[in-house]
């Protein structure tokens, strides 16, 4: 393969690699991705070491060497969807390499989410259900719905200001505690144990806790070790603000 190709399919990659960590995707299916785009393009053999911060990849017995940085990282399945996608067409030969860049591009481009709105009306129904799944009363069901929202409205507001993740969970898990033991105390919800419950489950980092295991079966200790420690220290956050609010109160 000429040099220009081999620059393209390097890019290539590096693309596919960038957007699926940068959308929290397990790191060996990152791995595995490129690793099949590159046995595609002409049976190369891709030398990679993926991390949550940055991409490193090569070809084997090659001295080019690909670098990127991850500086930011959301939880987008829909992007790492696409992007698998997209490598199995291009190794079935529905694409060519040429085209797999571009439509990665467009990928990379289109950075939606859900509206706000939507995320906040989520959260509250999540909160709602989760509480009646652990045993609550239905009647505490308005109250947890609408705390629920506030506590997510919370959280995007904190993590928007201050820009600093664990800050949000904290602050967001304060809002839920005050305002379920103060509803509990004017009467209006039954069990303040069941609304923190719902309330808090939105702020759980499930996915990061999901993936750190995944990575630590395939291998990946590093990028698994530090997938749990960030989940820890969510979870930590979120605990440590409830524990405050009930010493304040009790």
């Amino acid at each position: 393969m000429p040099e220009k190709d081999l620059d393209l399919l390097l890019n290539t990659c590096l693309l596919a690699g960038k957007i699926m960590t940068e959308s929290n995707a397990e790191m060996y299916r990152v791995e595995d991705t490129m690793s099949r785009i590159a046995l595609a393009s002409g049976n190369y053999r891709l030398v990679s070491y993926v991390t949550q911060t940055g991409l490193f990849i090569g070809l084997d017995r090659s001295s080019t060497i690909r670098m990127e940085q991850i500086t930011n990282r959301t939880i987008n399945l829909e992007r790492v969807v696409k992007v698998n996608s997209l490598s199995r067409q291009y190794v079935a030969g529905d694409l060519s390499l040429e085209e797999l860049y571009l439509a990665l591009q467009e990928v990379e481009k289109d950075r939606r989410m859900f509206p706000i709105w939507l995320q906040i009306v989520s959260a509250a129904i999540i909160s709602g259900t989760i509480m009646i799944l652990f045993g609550g009363d239905f009647k505490d069901l308005p109250v947890t719905l609408f705390i629920g929202g506030i506590g997510y409205i919370t959280y995007l507001c904190s993590l928007k200001f201050f820009r600093i993740k664990f800050l949000a969970e904290f602050l967001s898990s304060l809002v839920i505690g005050i305002a379920a033991i103060l509803s509990v105390h004017v009467g209006i919800g039954l069990n303040q144990d069941f609304i923190i419950i719902g309330c808090v489950m939105p702020l759980v980092p499930g996915v990061q806790i999901t993936n750190a295991i995944r990575d630590l079966l395939a291998g990946h200790y590093v990028s698994g070790v530090s997938r749990g420690t960030e989940a820890m220290m969510t979870a930590t956050m979120i605990g440590f603000a409830i524990a405050f609010i009930f010493q304040l109160f009790y």
